[in-house]
């Protein structure tokens, strides 16, 4: 019986089968079942930095060491096709590495996305949704 419940992390980031999803920012403190989730949830492996095609969206594991975050975030959209979701997972406040949601809320706009919502997605791991602006046809 396959579990297809709507509350999976994946479910709740809007991943669906099919879909190419880019994974950078990878670490032995990422979360694995989500990650597994997730693959299961778009029925492929996650693409790293160095696929060179558009993907679909990109999971940007961050933490408050890892550098400055609009160059991340810019680094982020290479790949990303235009309308495209970012999803920024940073461990949850009160855990070591944990983002302060100001710095996000200012990185975002700089790097050109638009910050959505945000979500619970595992025990440590928050994910903030931004969104690429769509090309123009």
């Amino acid at each position: 019986m396959s579990s297809t419940a709507a509350t999976g992390p994946a479910d709740r980031l809007g991943l669906k089968s099919g879909m190419v999803i880019q994974e950078l920012g990878w670490d032995n403190d990422t979360d694995d079942e989500l990650r597994v989730a997730i693959e299961d949830s778009v029925d492929a492996d996650l693409v790293d930095g160095d696929y060179g095609n558009v993907v679909d969206a990109v999971l940007l594991w961050w933490r408050v060491d890892d550098g400055d975050l609009v160059d991340g975030l810019v680094d982020a959209l290479t790949d990303l096709v235009g309308g495209g979701v970012i999803w920024l997972l940073t461990p949850k406040v009160g855990r070591p590495g944990a983002v302060d949601a100001a710095d996000i809320a200012e990185a975002a706009p700089i790097a050109g996305l638009s910050q959505t919502t945000t979500a619970s997605v595992s025990k440590d791991w928050a994910a903030t949704r931004l969104l690429a602006p769509k090309t123009p046809a």
